[in-house]
């Protein structure tokens, strides 16, 4: 049924419980999973904000490249010690939302696993985080929100 799942995973609990869905589905279905941690690009105003002056413009996304790396290489990890198989692991940088409907289209994802809430929706706001609604109201595919 589905060859592929693309999962968004930022570092929250919620978008590690839909890393956990789509290691099921695909336990019970030769699929390949494919997570993506997408950070927000600053620009050079942004960056110039800040209240410390940094040598260098470009640290921002560098930090905020590596920091996503780190997640999809964890979650590549939890992945594999629960028996995932054919899991890759992706890093883009835009407006996570966008990125991902876009990156489900560019591979063929069948499905899209999201969570609920991300790391910075908060607790008593609306039942969907503004990102997994965005997904879910744009995907051509499918979309799980765990």
């Amino acid at each position: 049924m589905f060859k592929k799942i693309l999962v968004a995973v930022d570092g929250s609990k919620s978008s590690f419980k839909a890393l956990d869905k789509a290691i099921e589905l695909q336990q019970l279905m030769d699929t390949e999973i494919y997570l993506i941690c997408v950070y927000k690009h600053h620009s050079l105003f942004e960056a110039s904000l800040s209240i410390g002056r940094p040598d260098s413009m470009d640290i921002p996304d560098k930090v905020l490249s590596e920091y996503a790396k780190e997640i999809v290489n964890h979650a590549k990890e939890m992945a594999k010690e629960k028996g995932a198989v054919k899991v890759r692991g992706f890093v883009k940088a835009g407006r996570p939302s966008s990125v991902i409907v876009k990156f489900a289209q560019d591979k063929e994802a069948d499905l899209i696993v999201v969570g609920t809430r991300g790391t910075h929706s908060d607790k008593e706001g609306i039942l969907l985080g503004s990102v997994s609604h965005r997904v879910a109201s744009r995907a051509k595919c499918p979309v799980l929100v765990v």
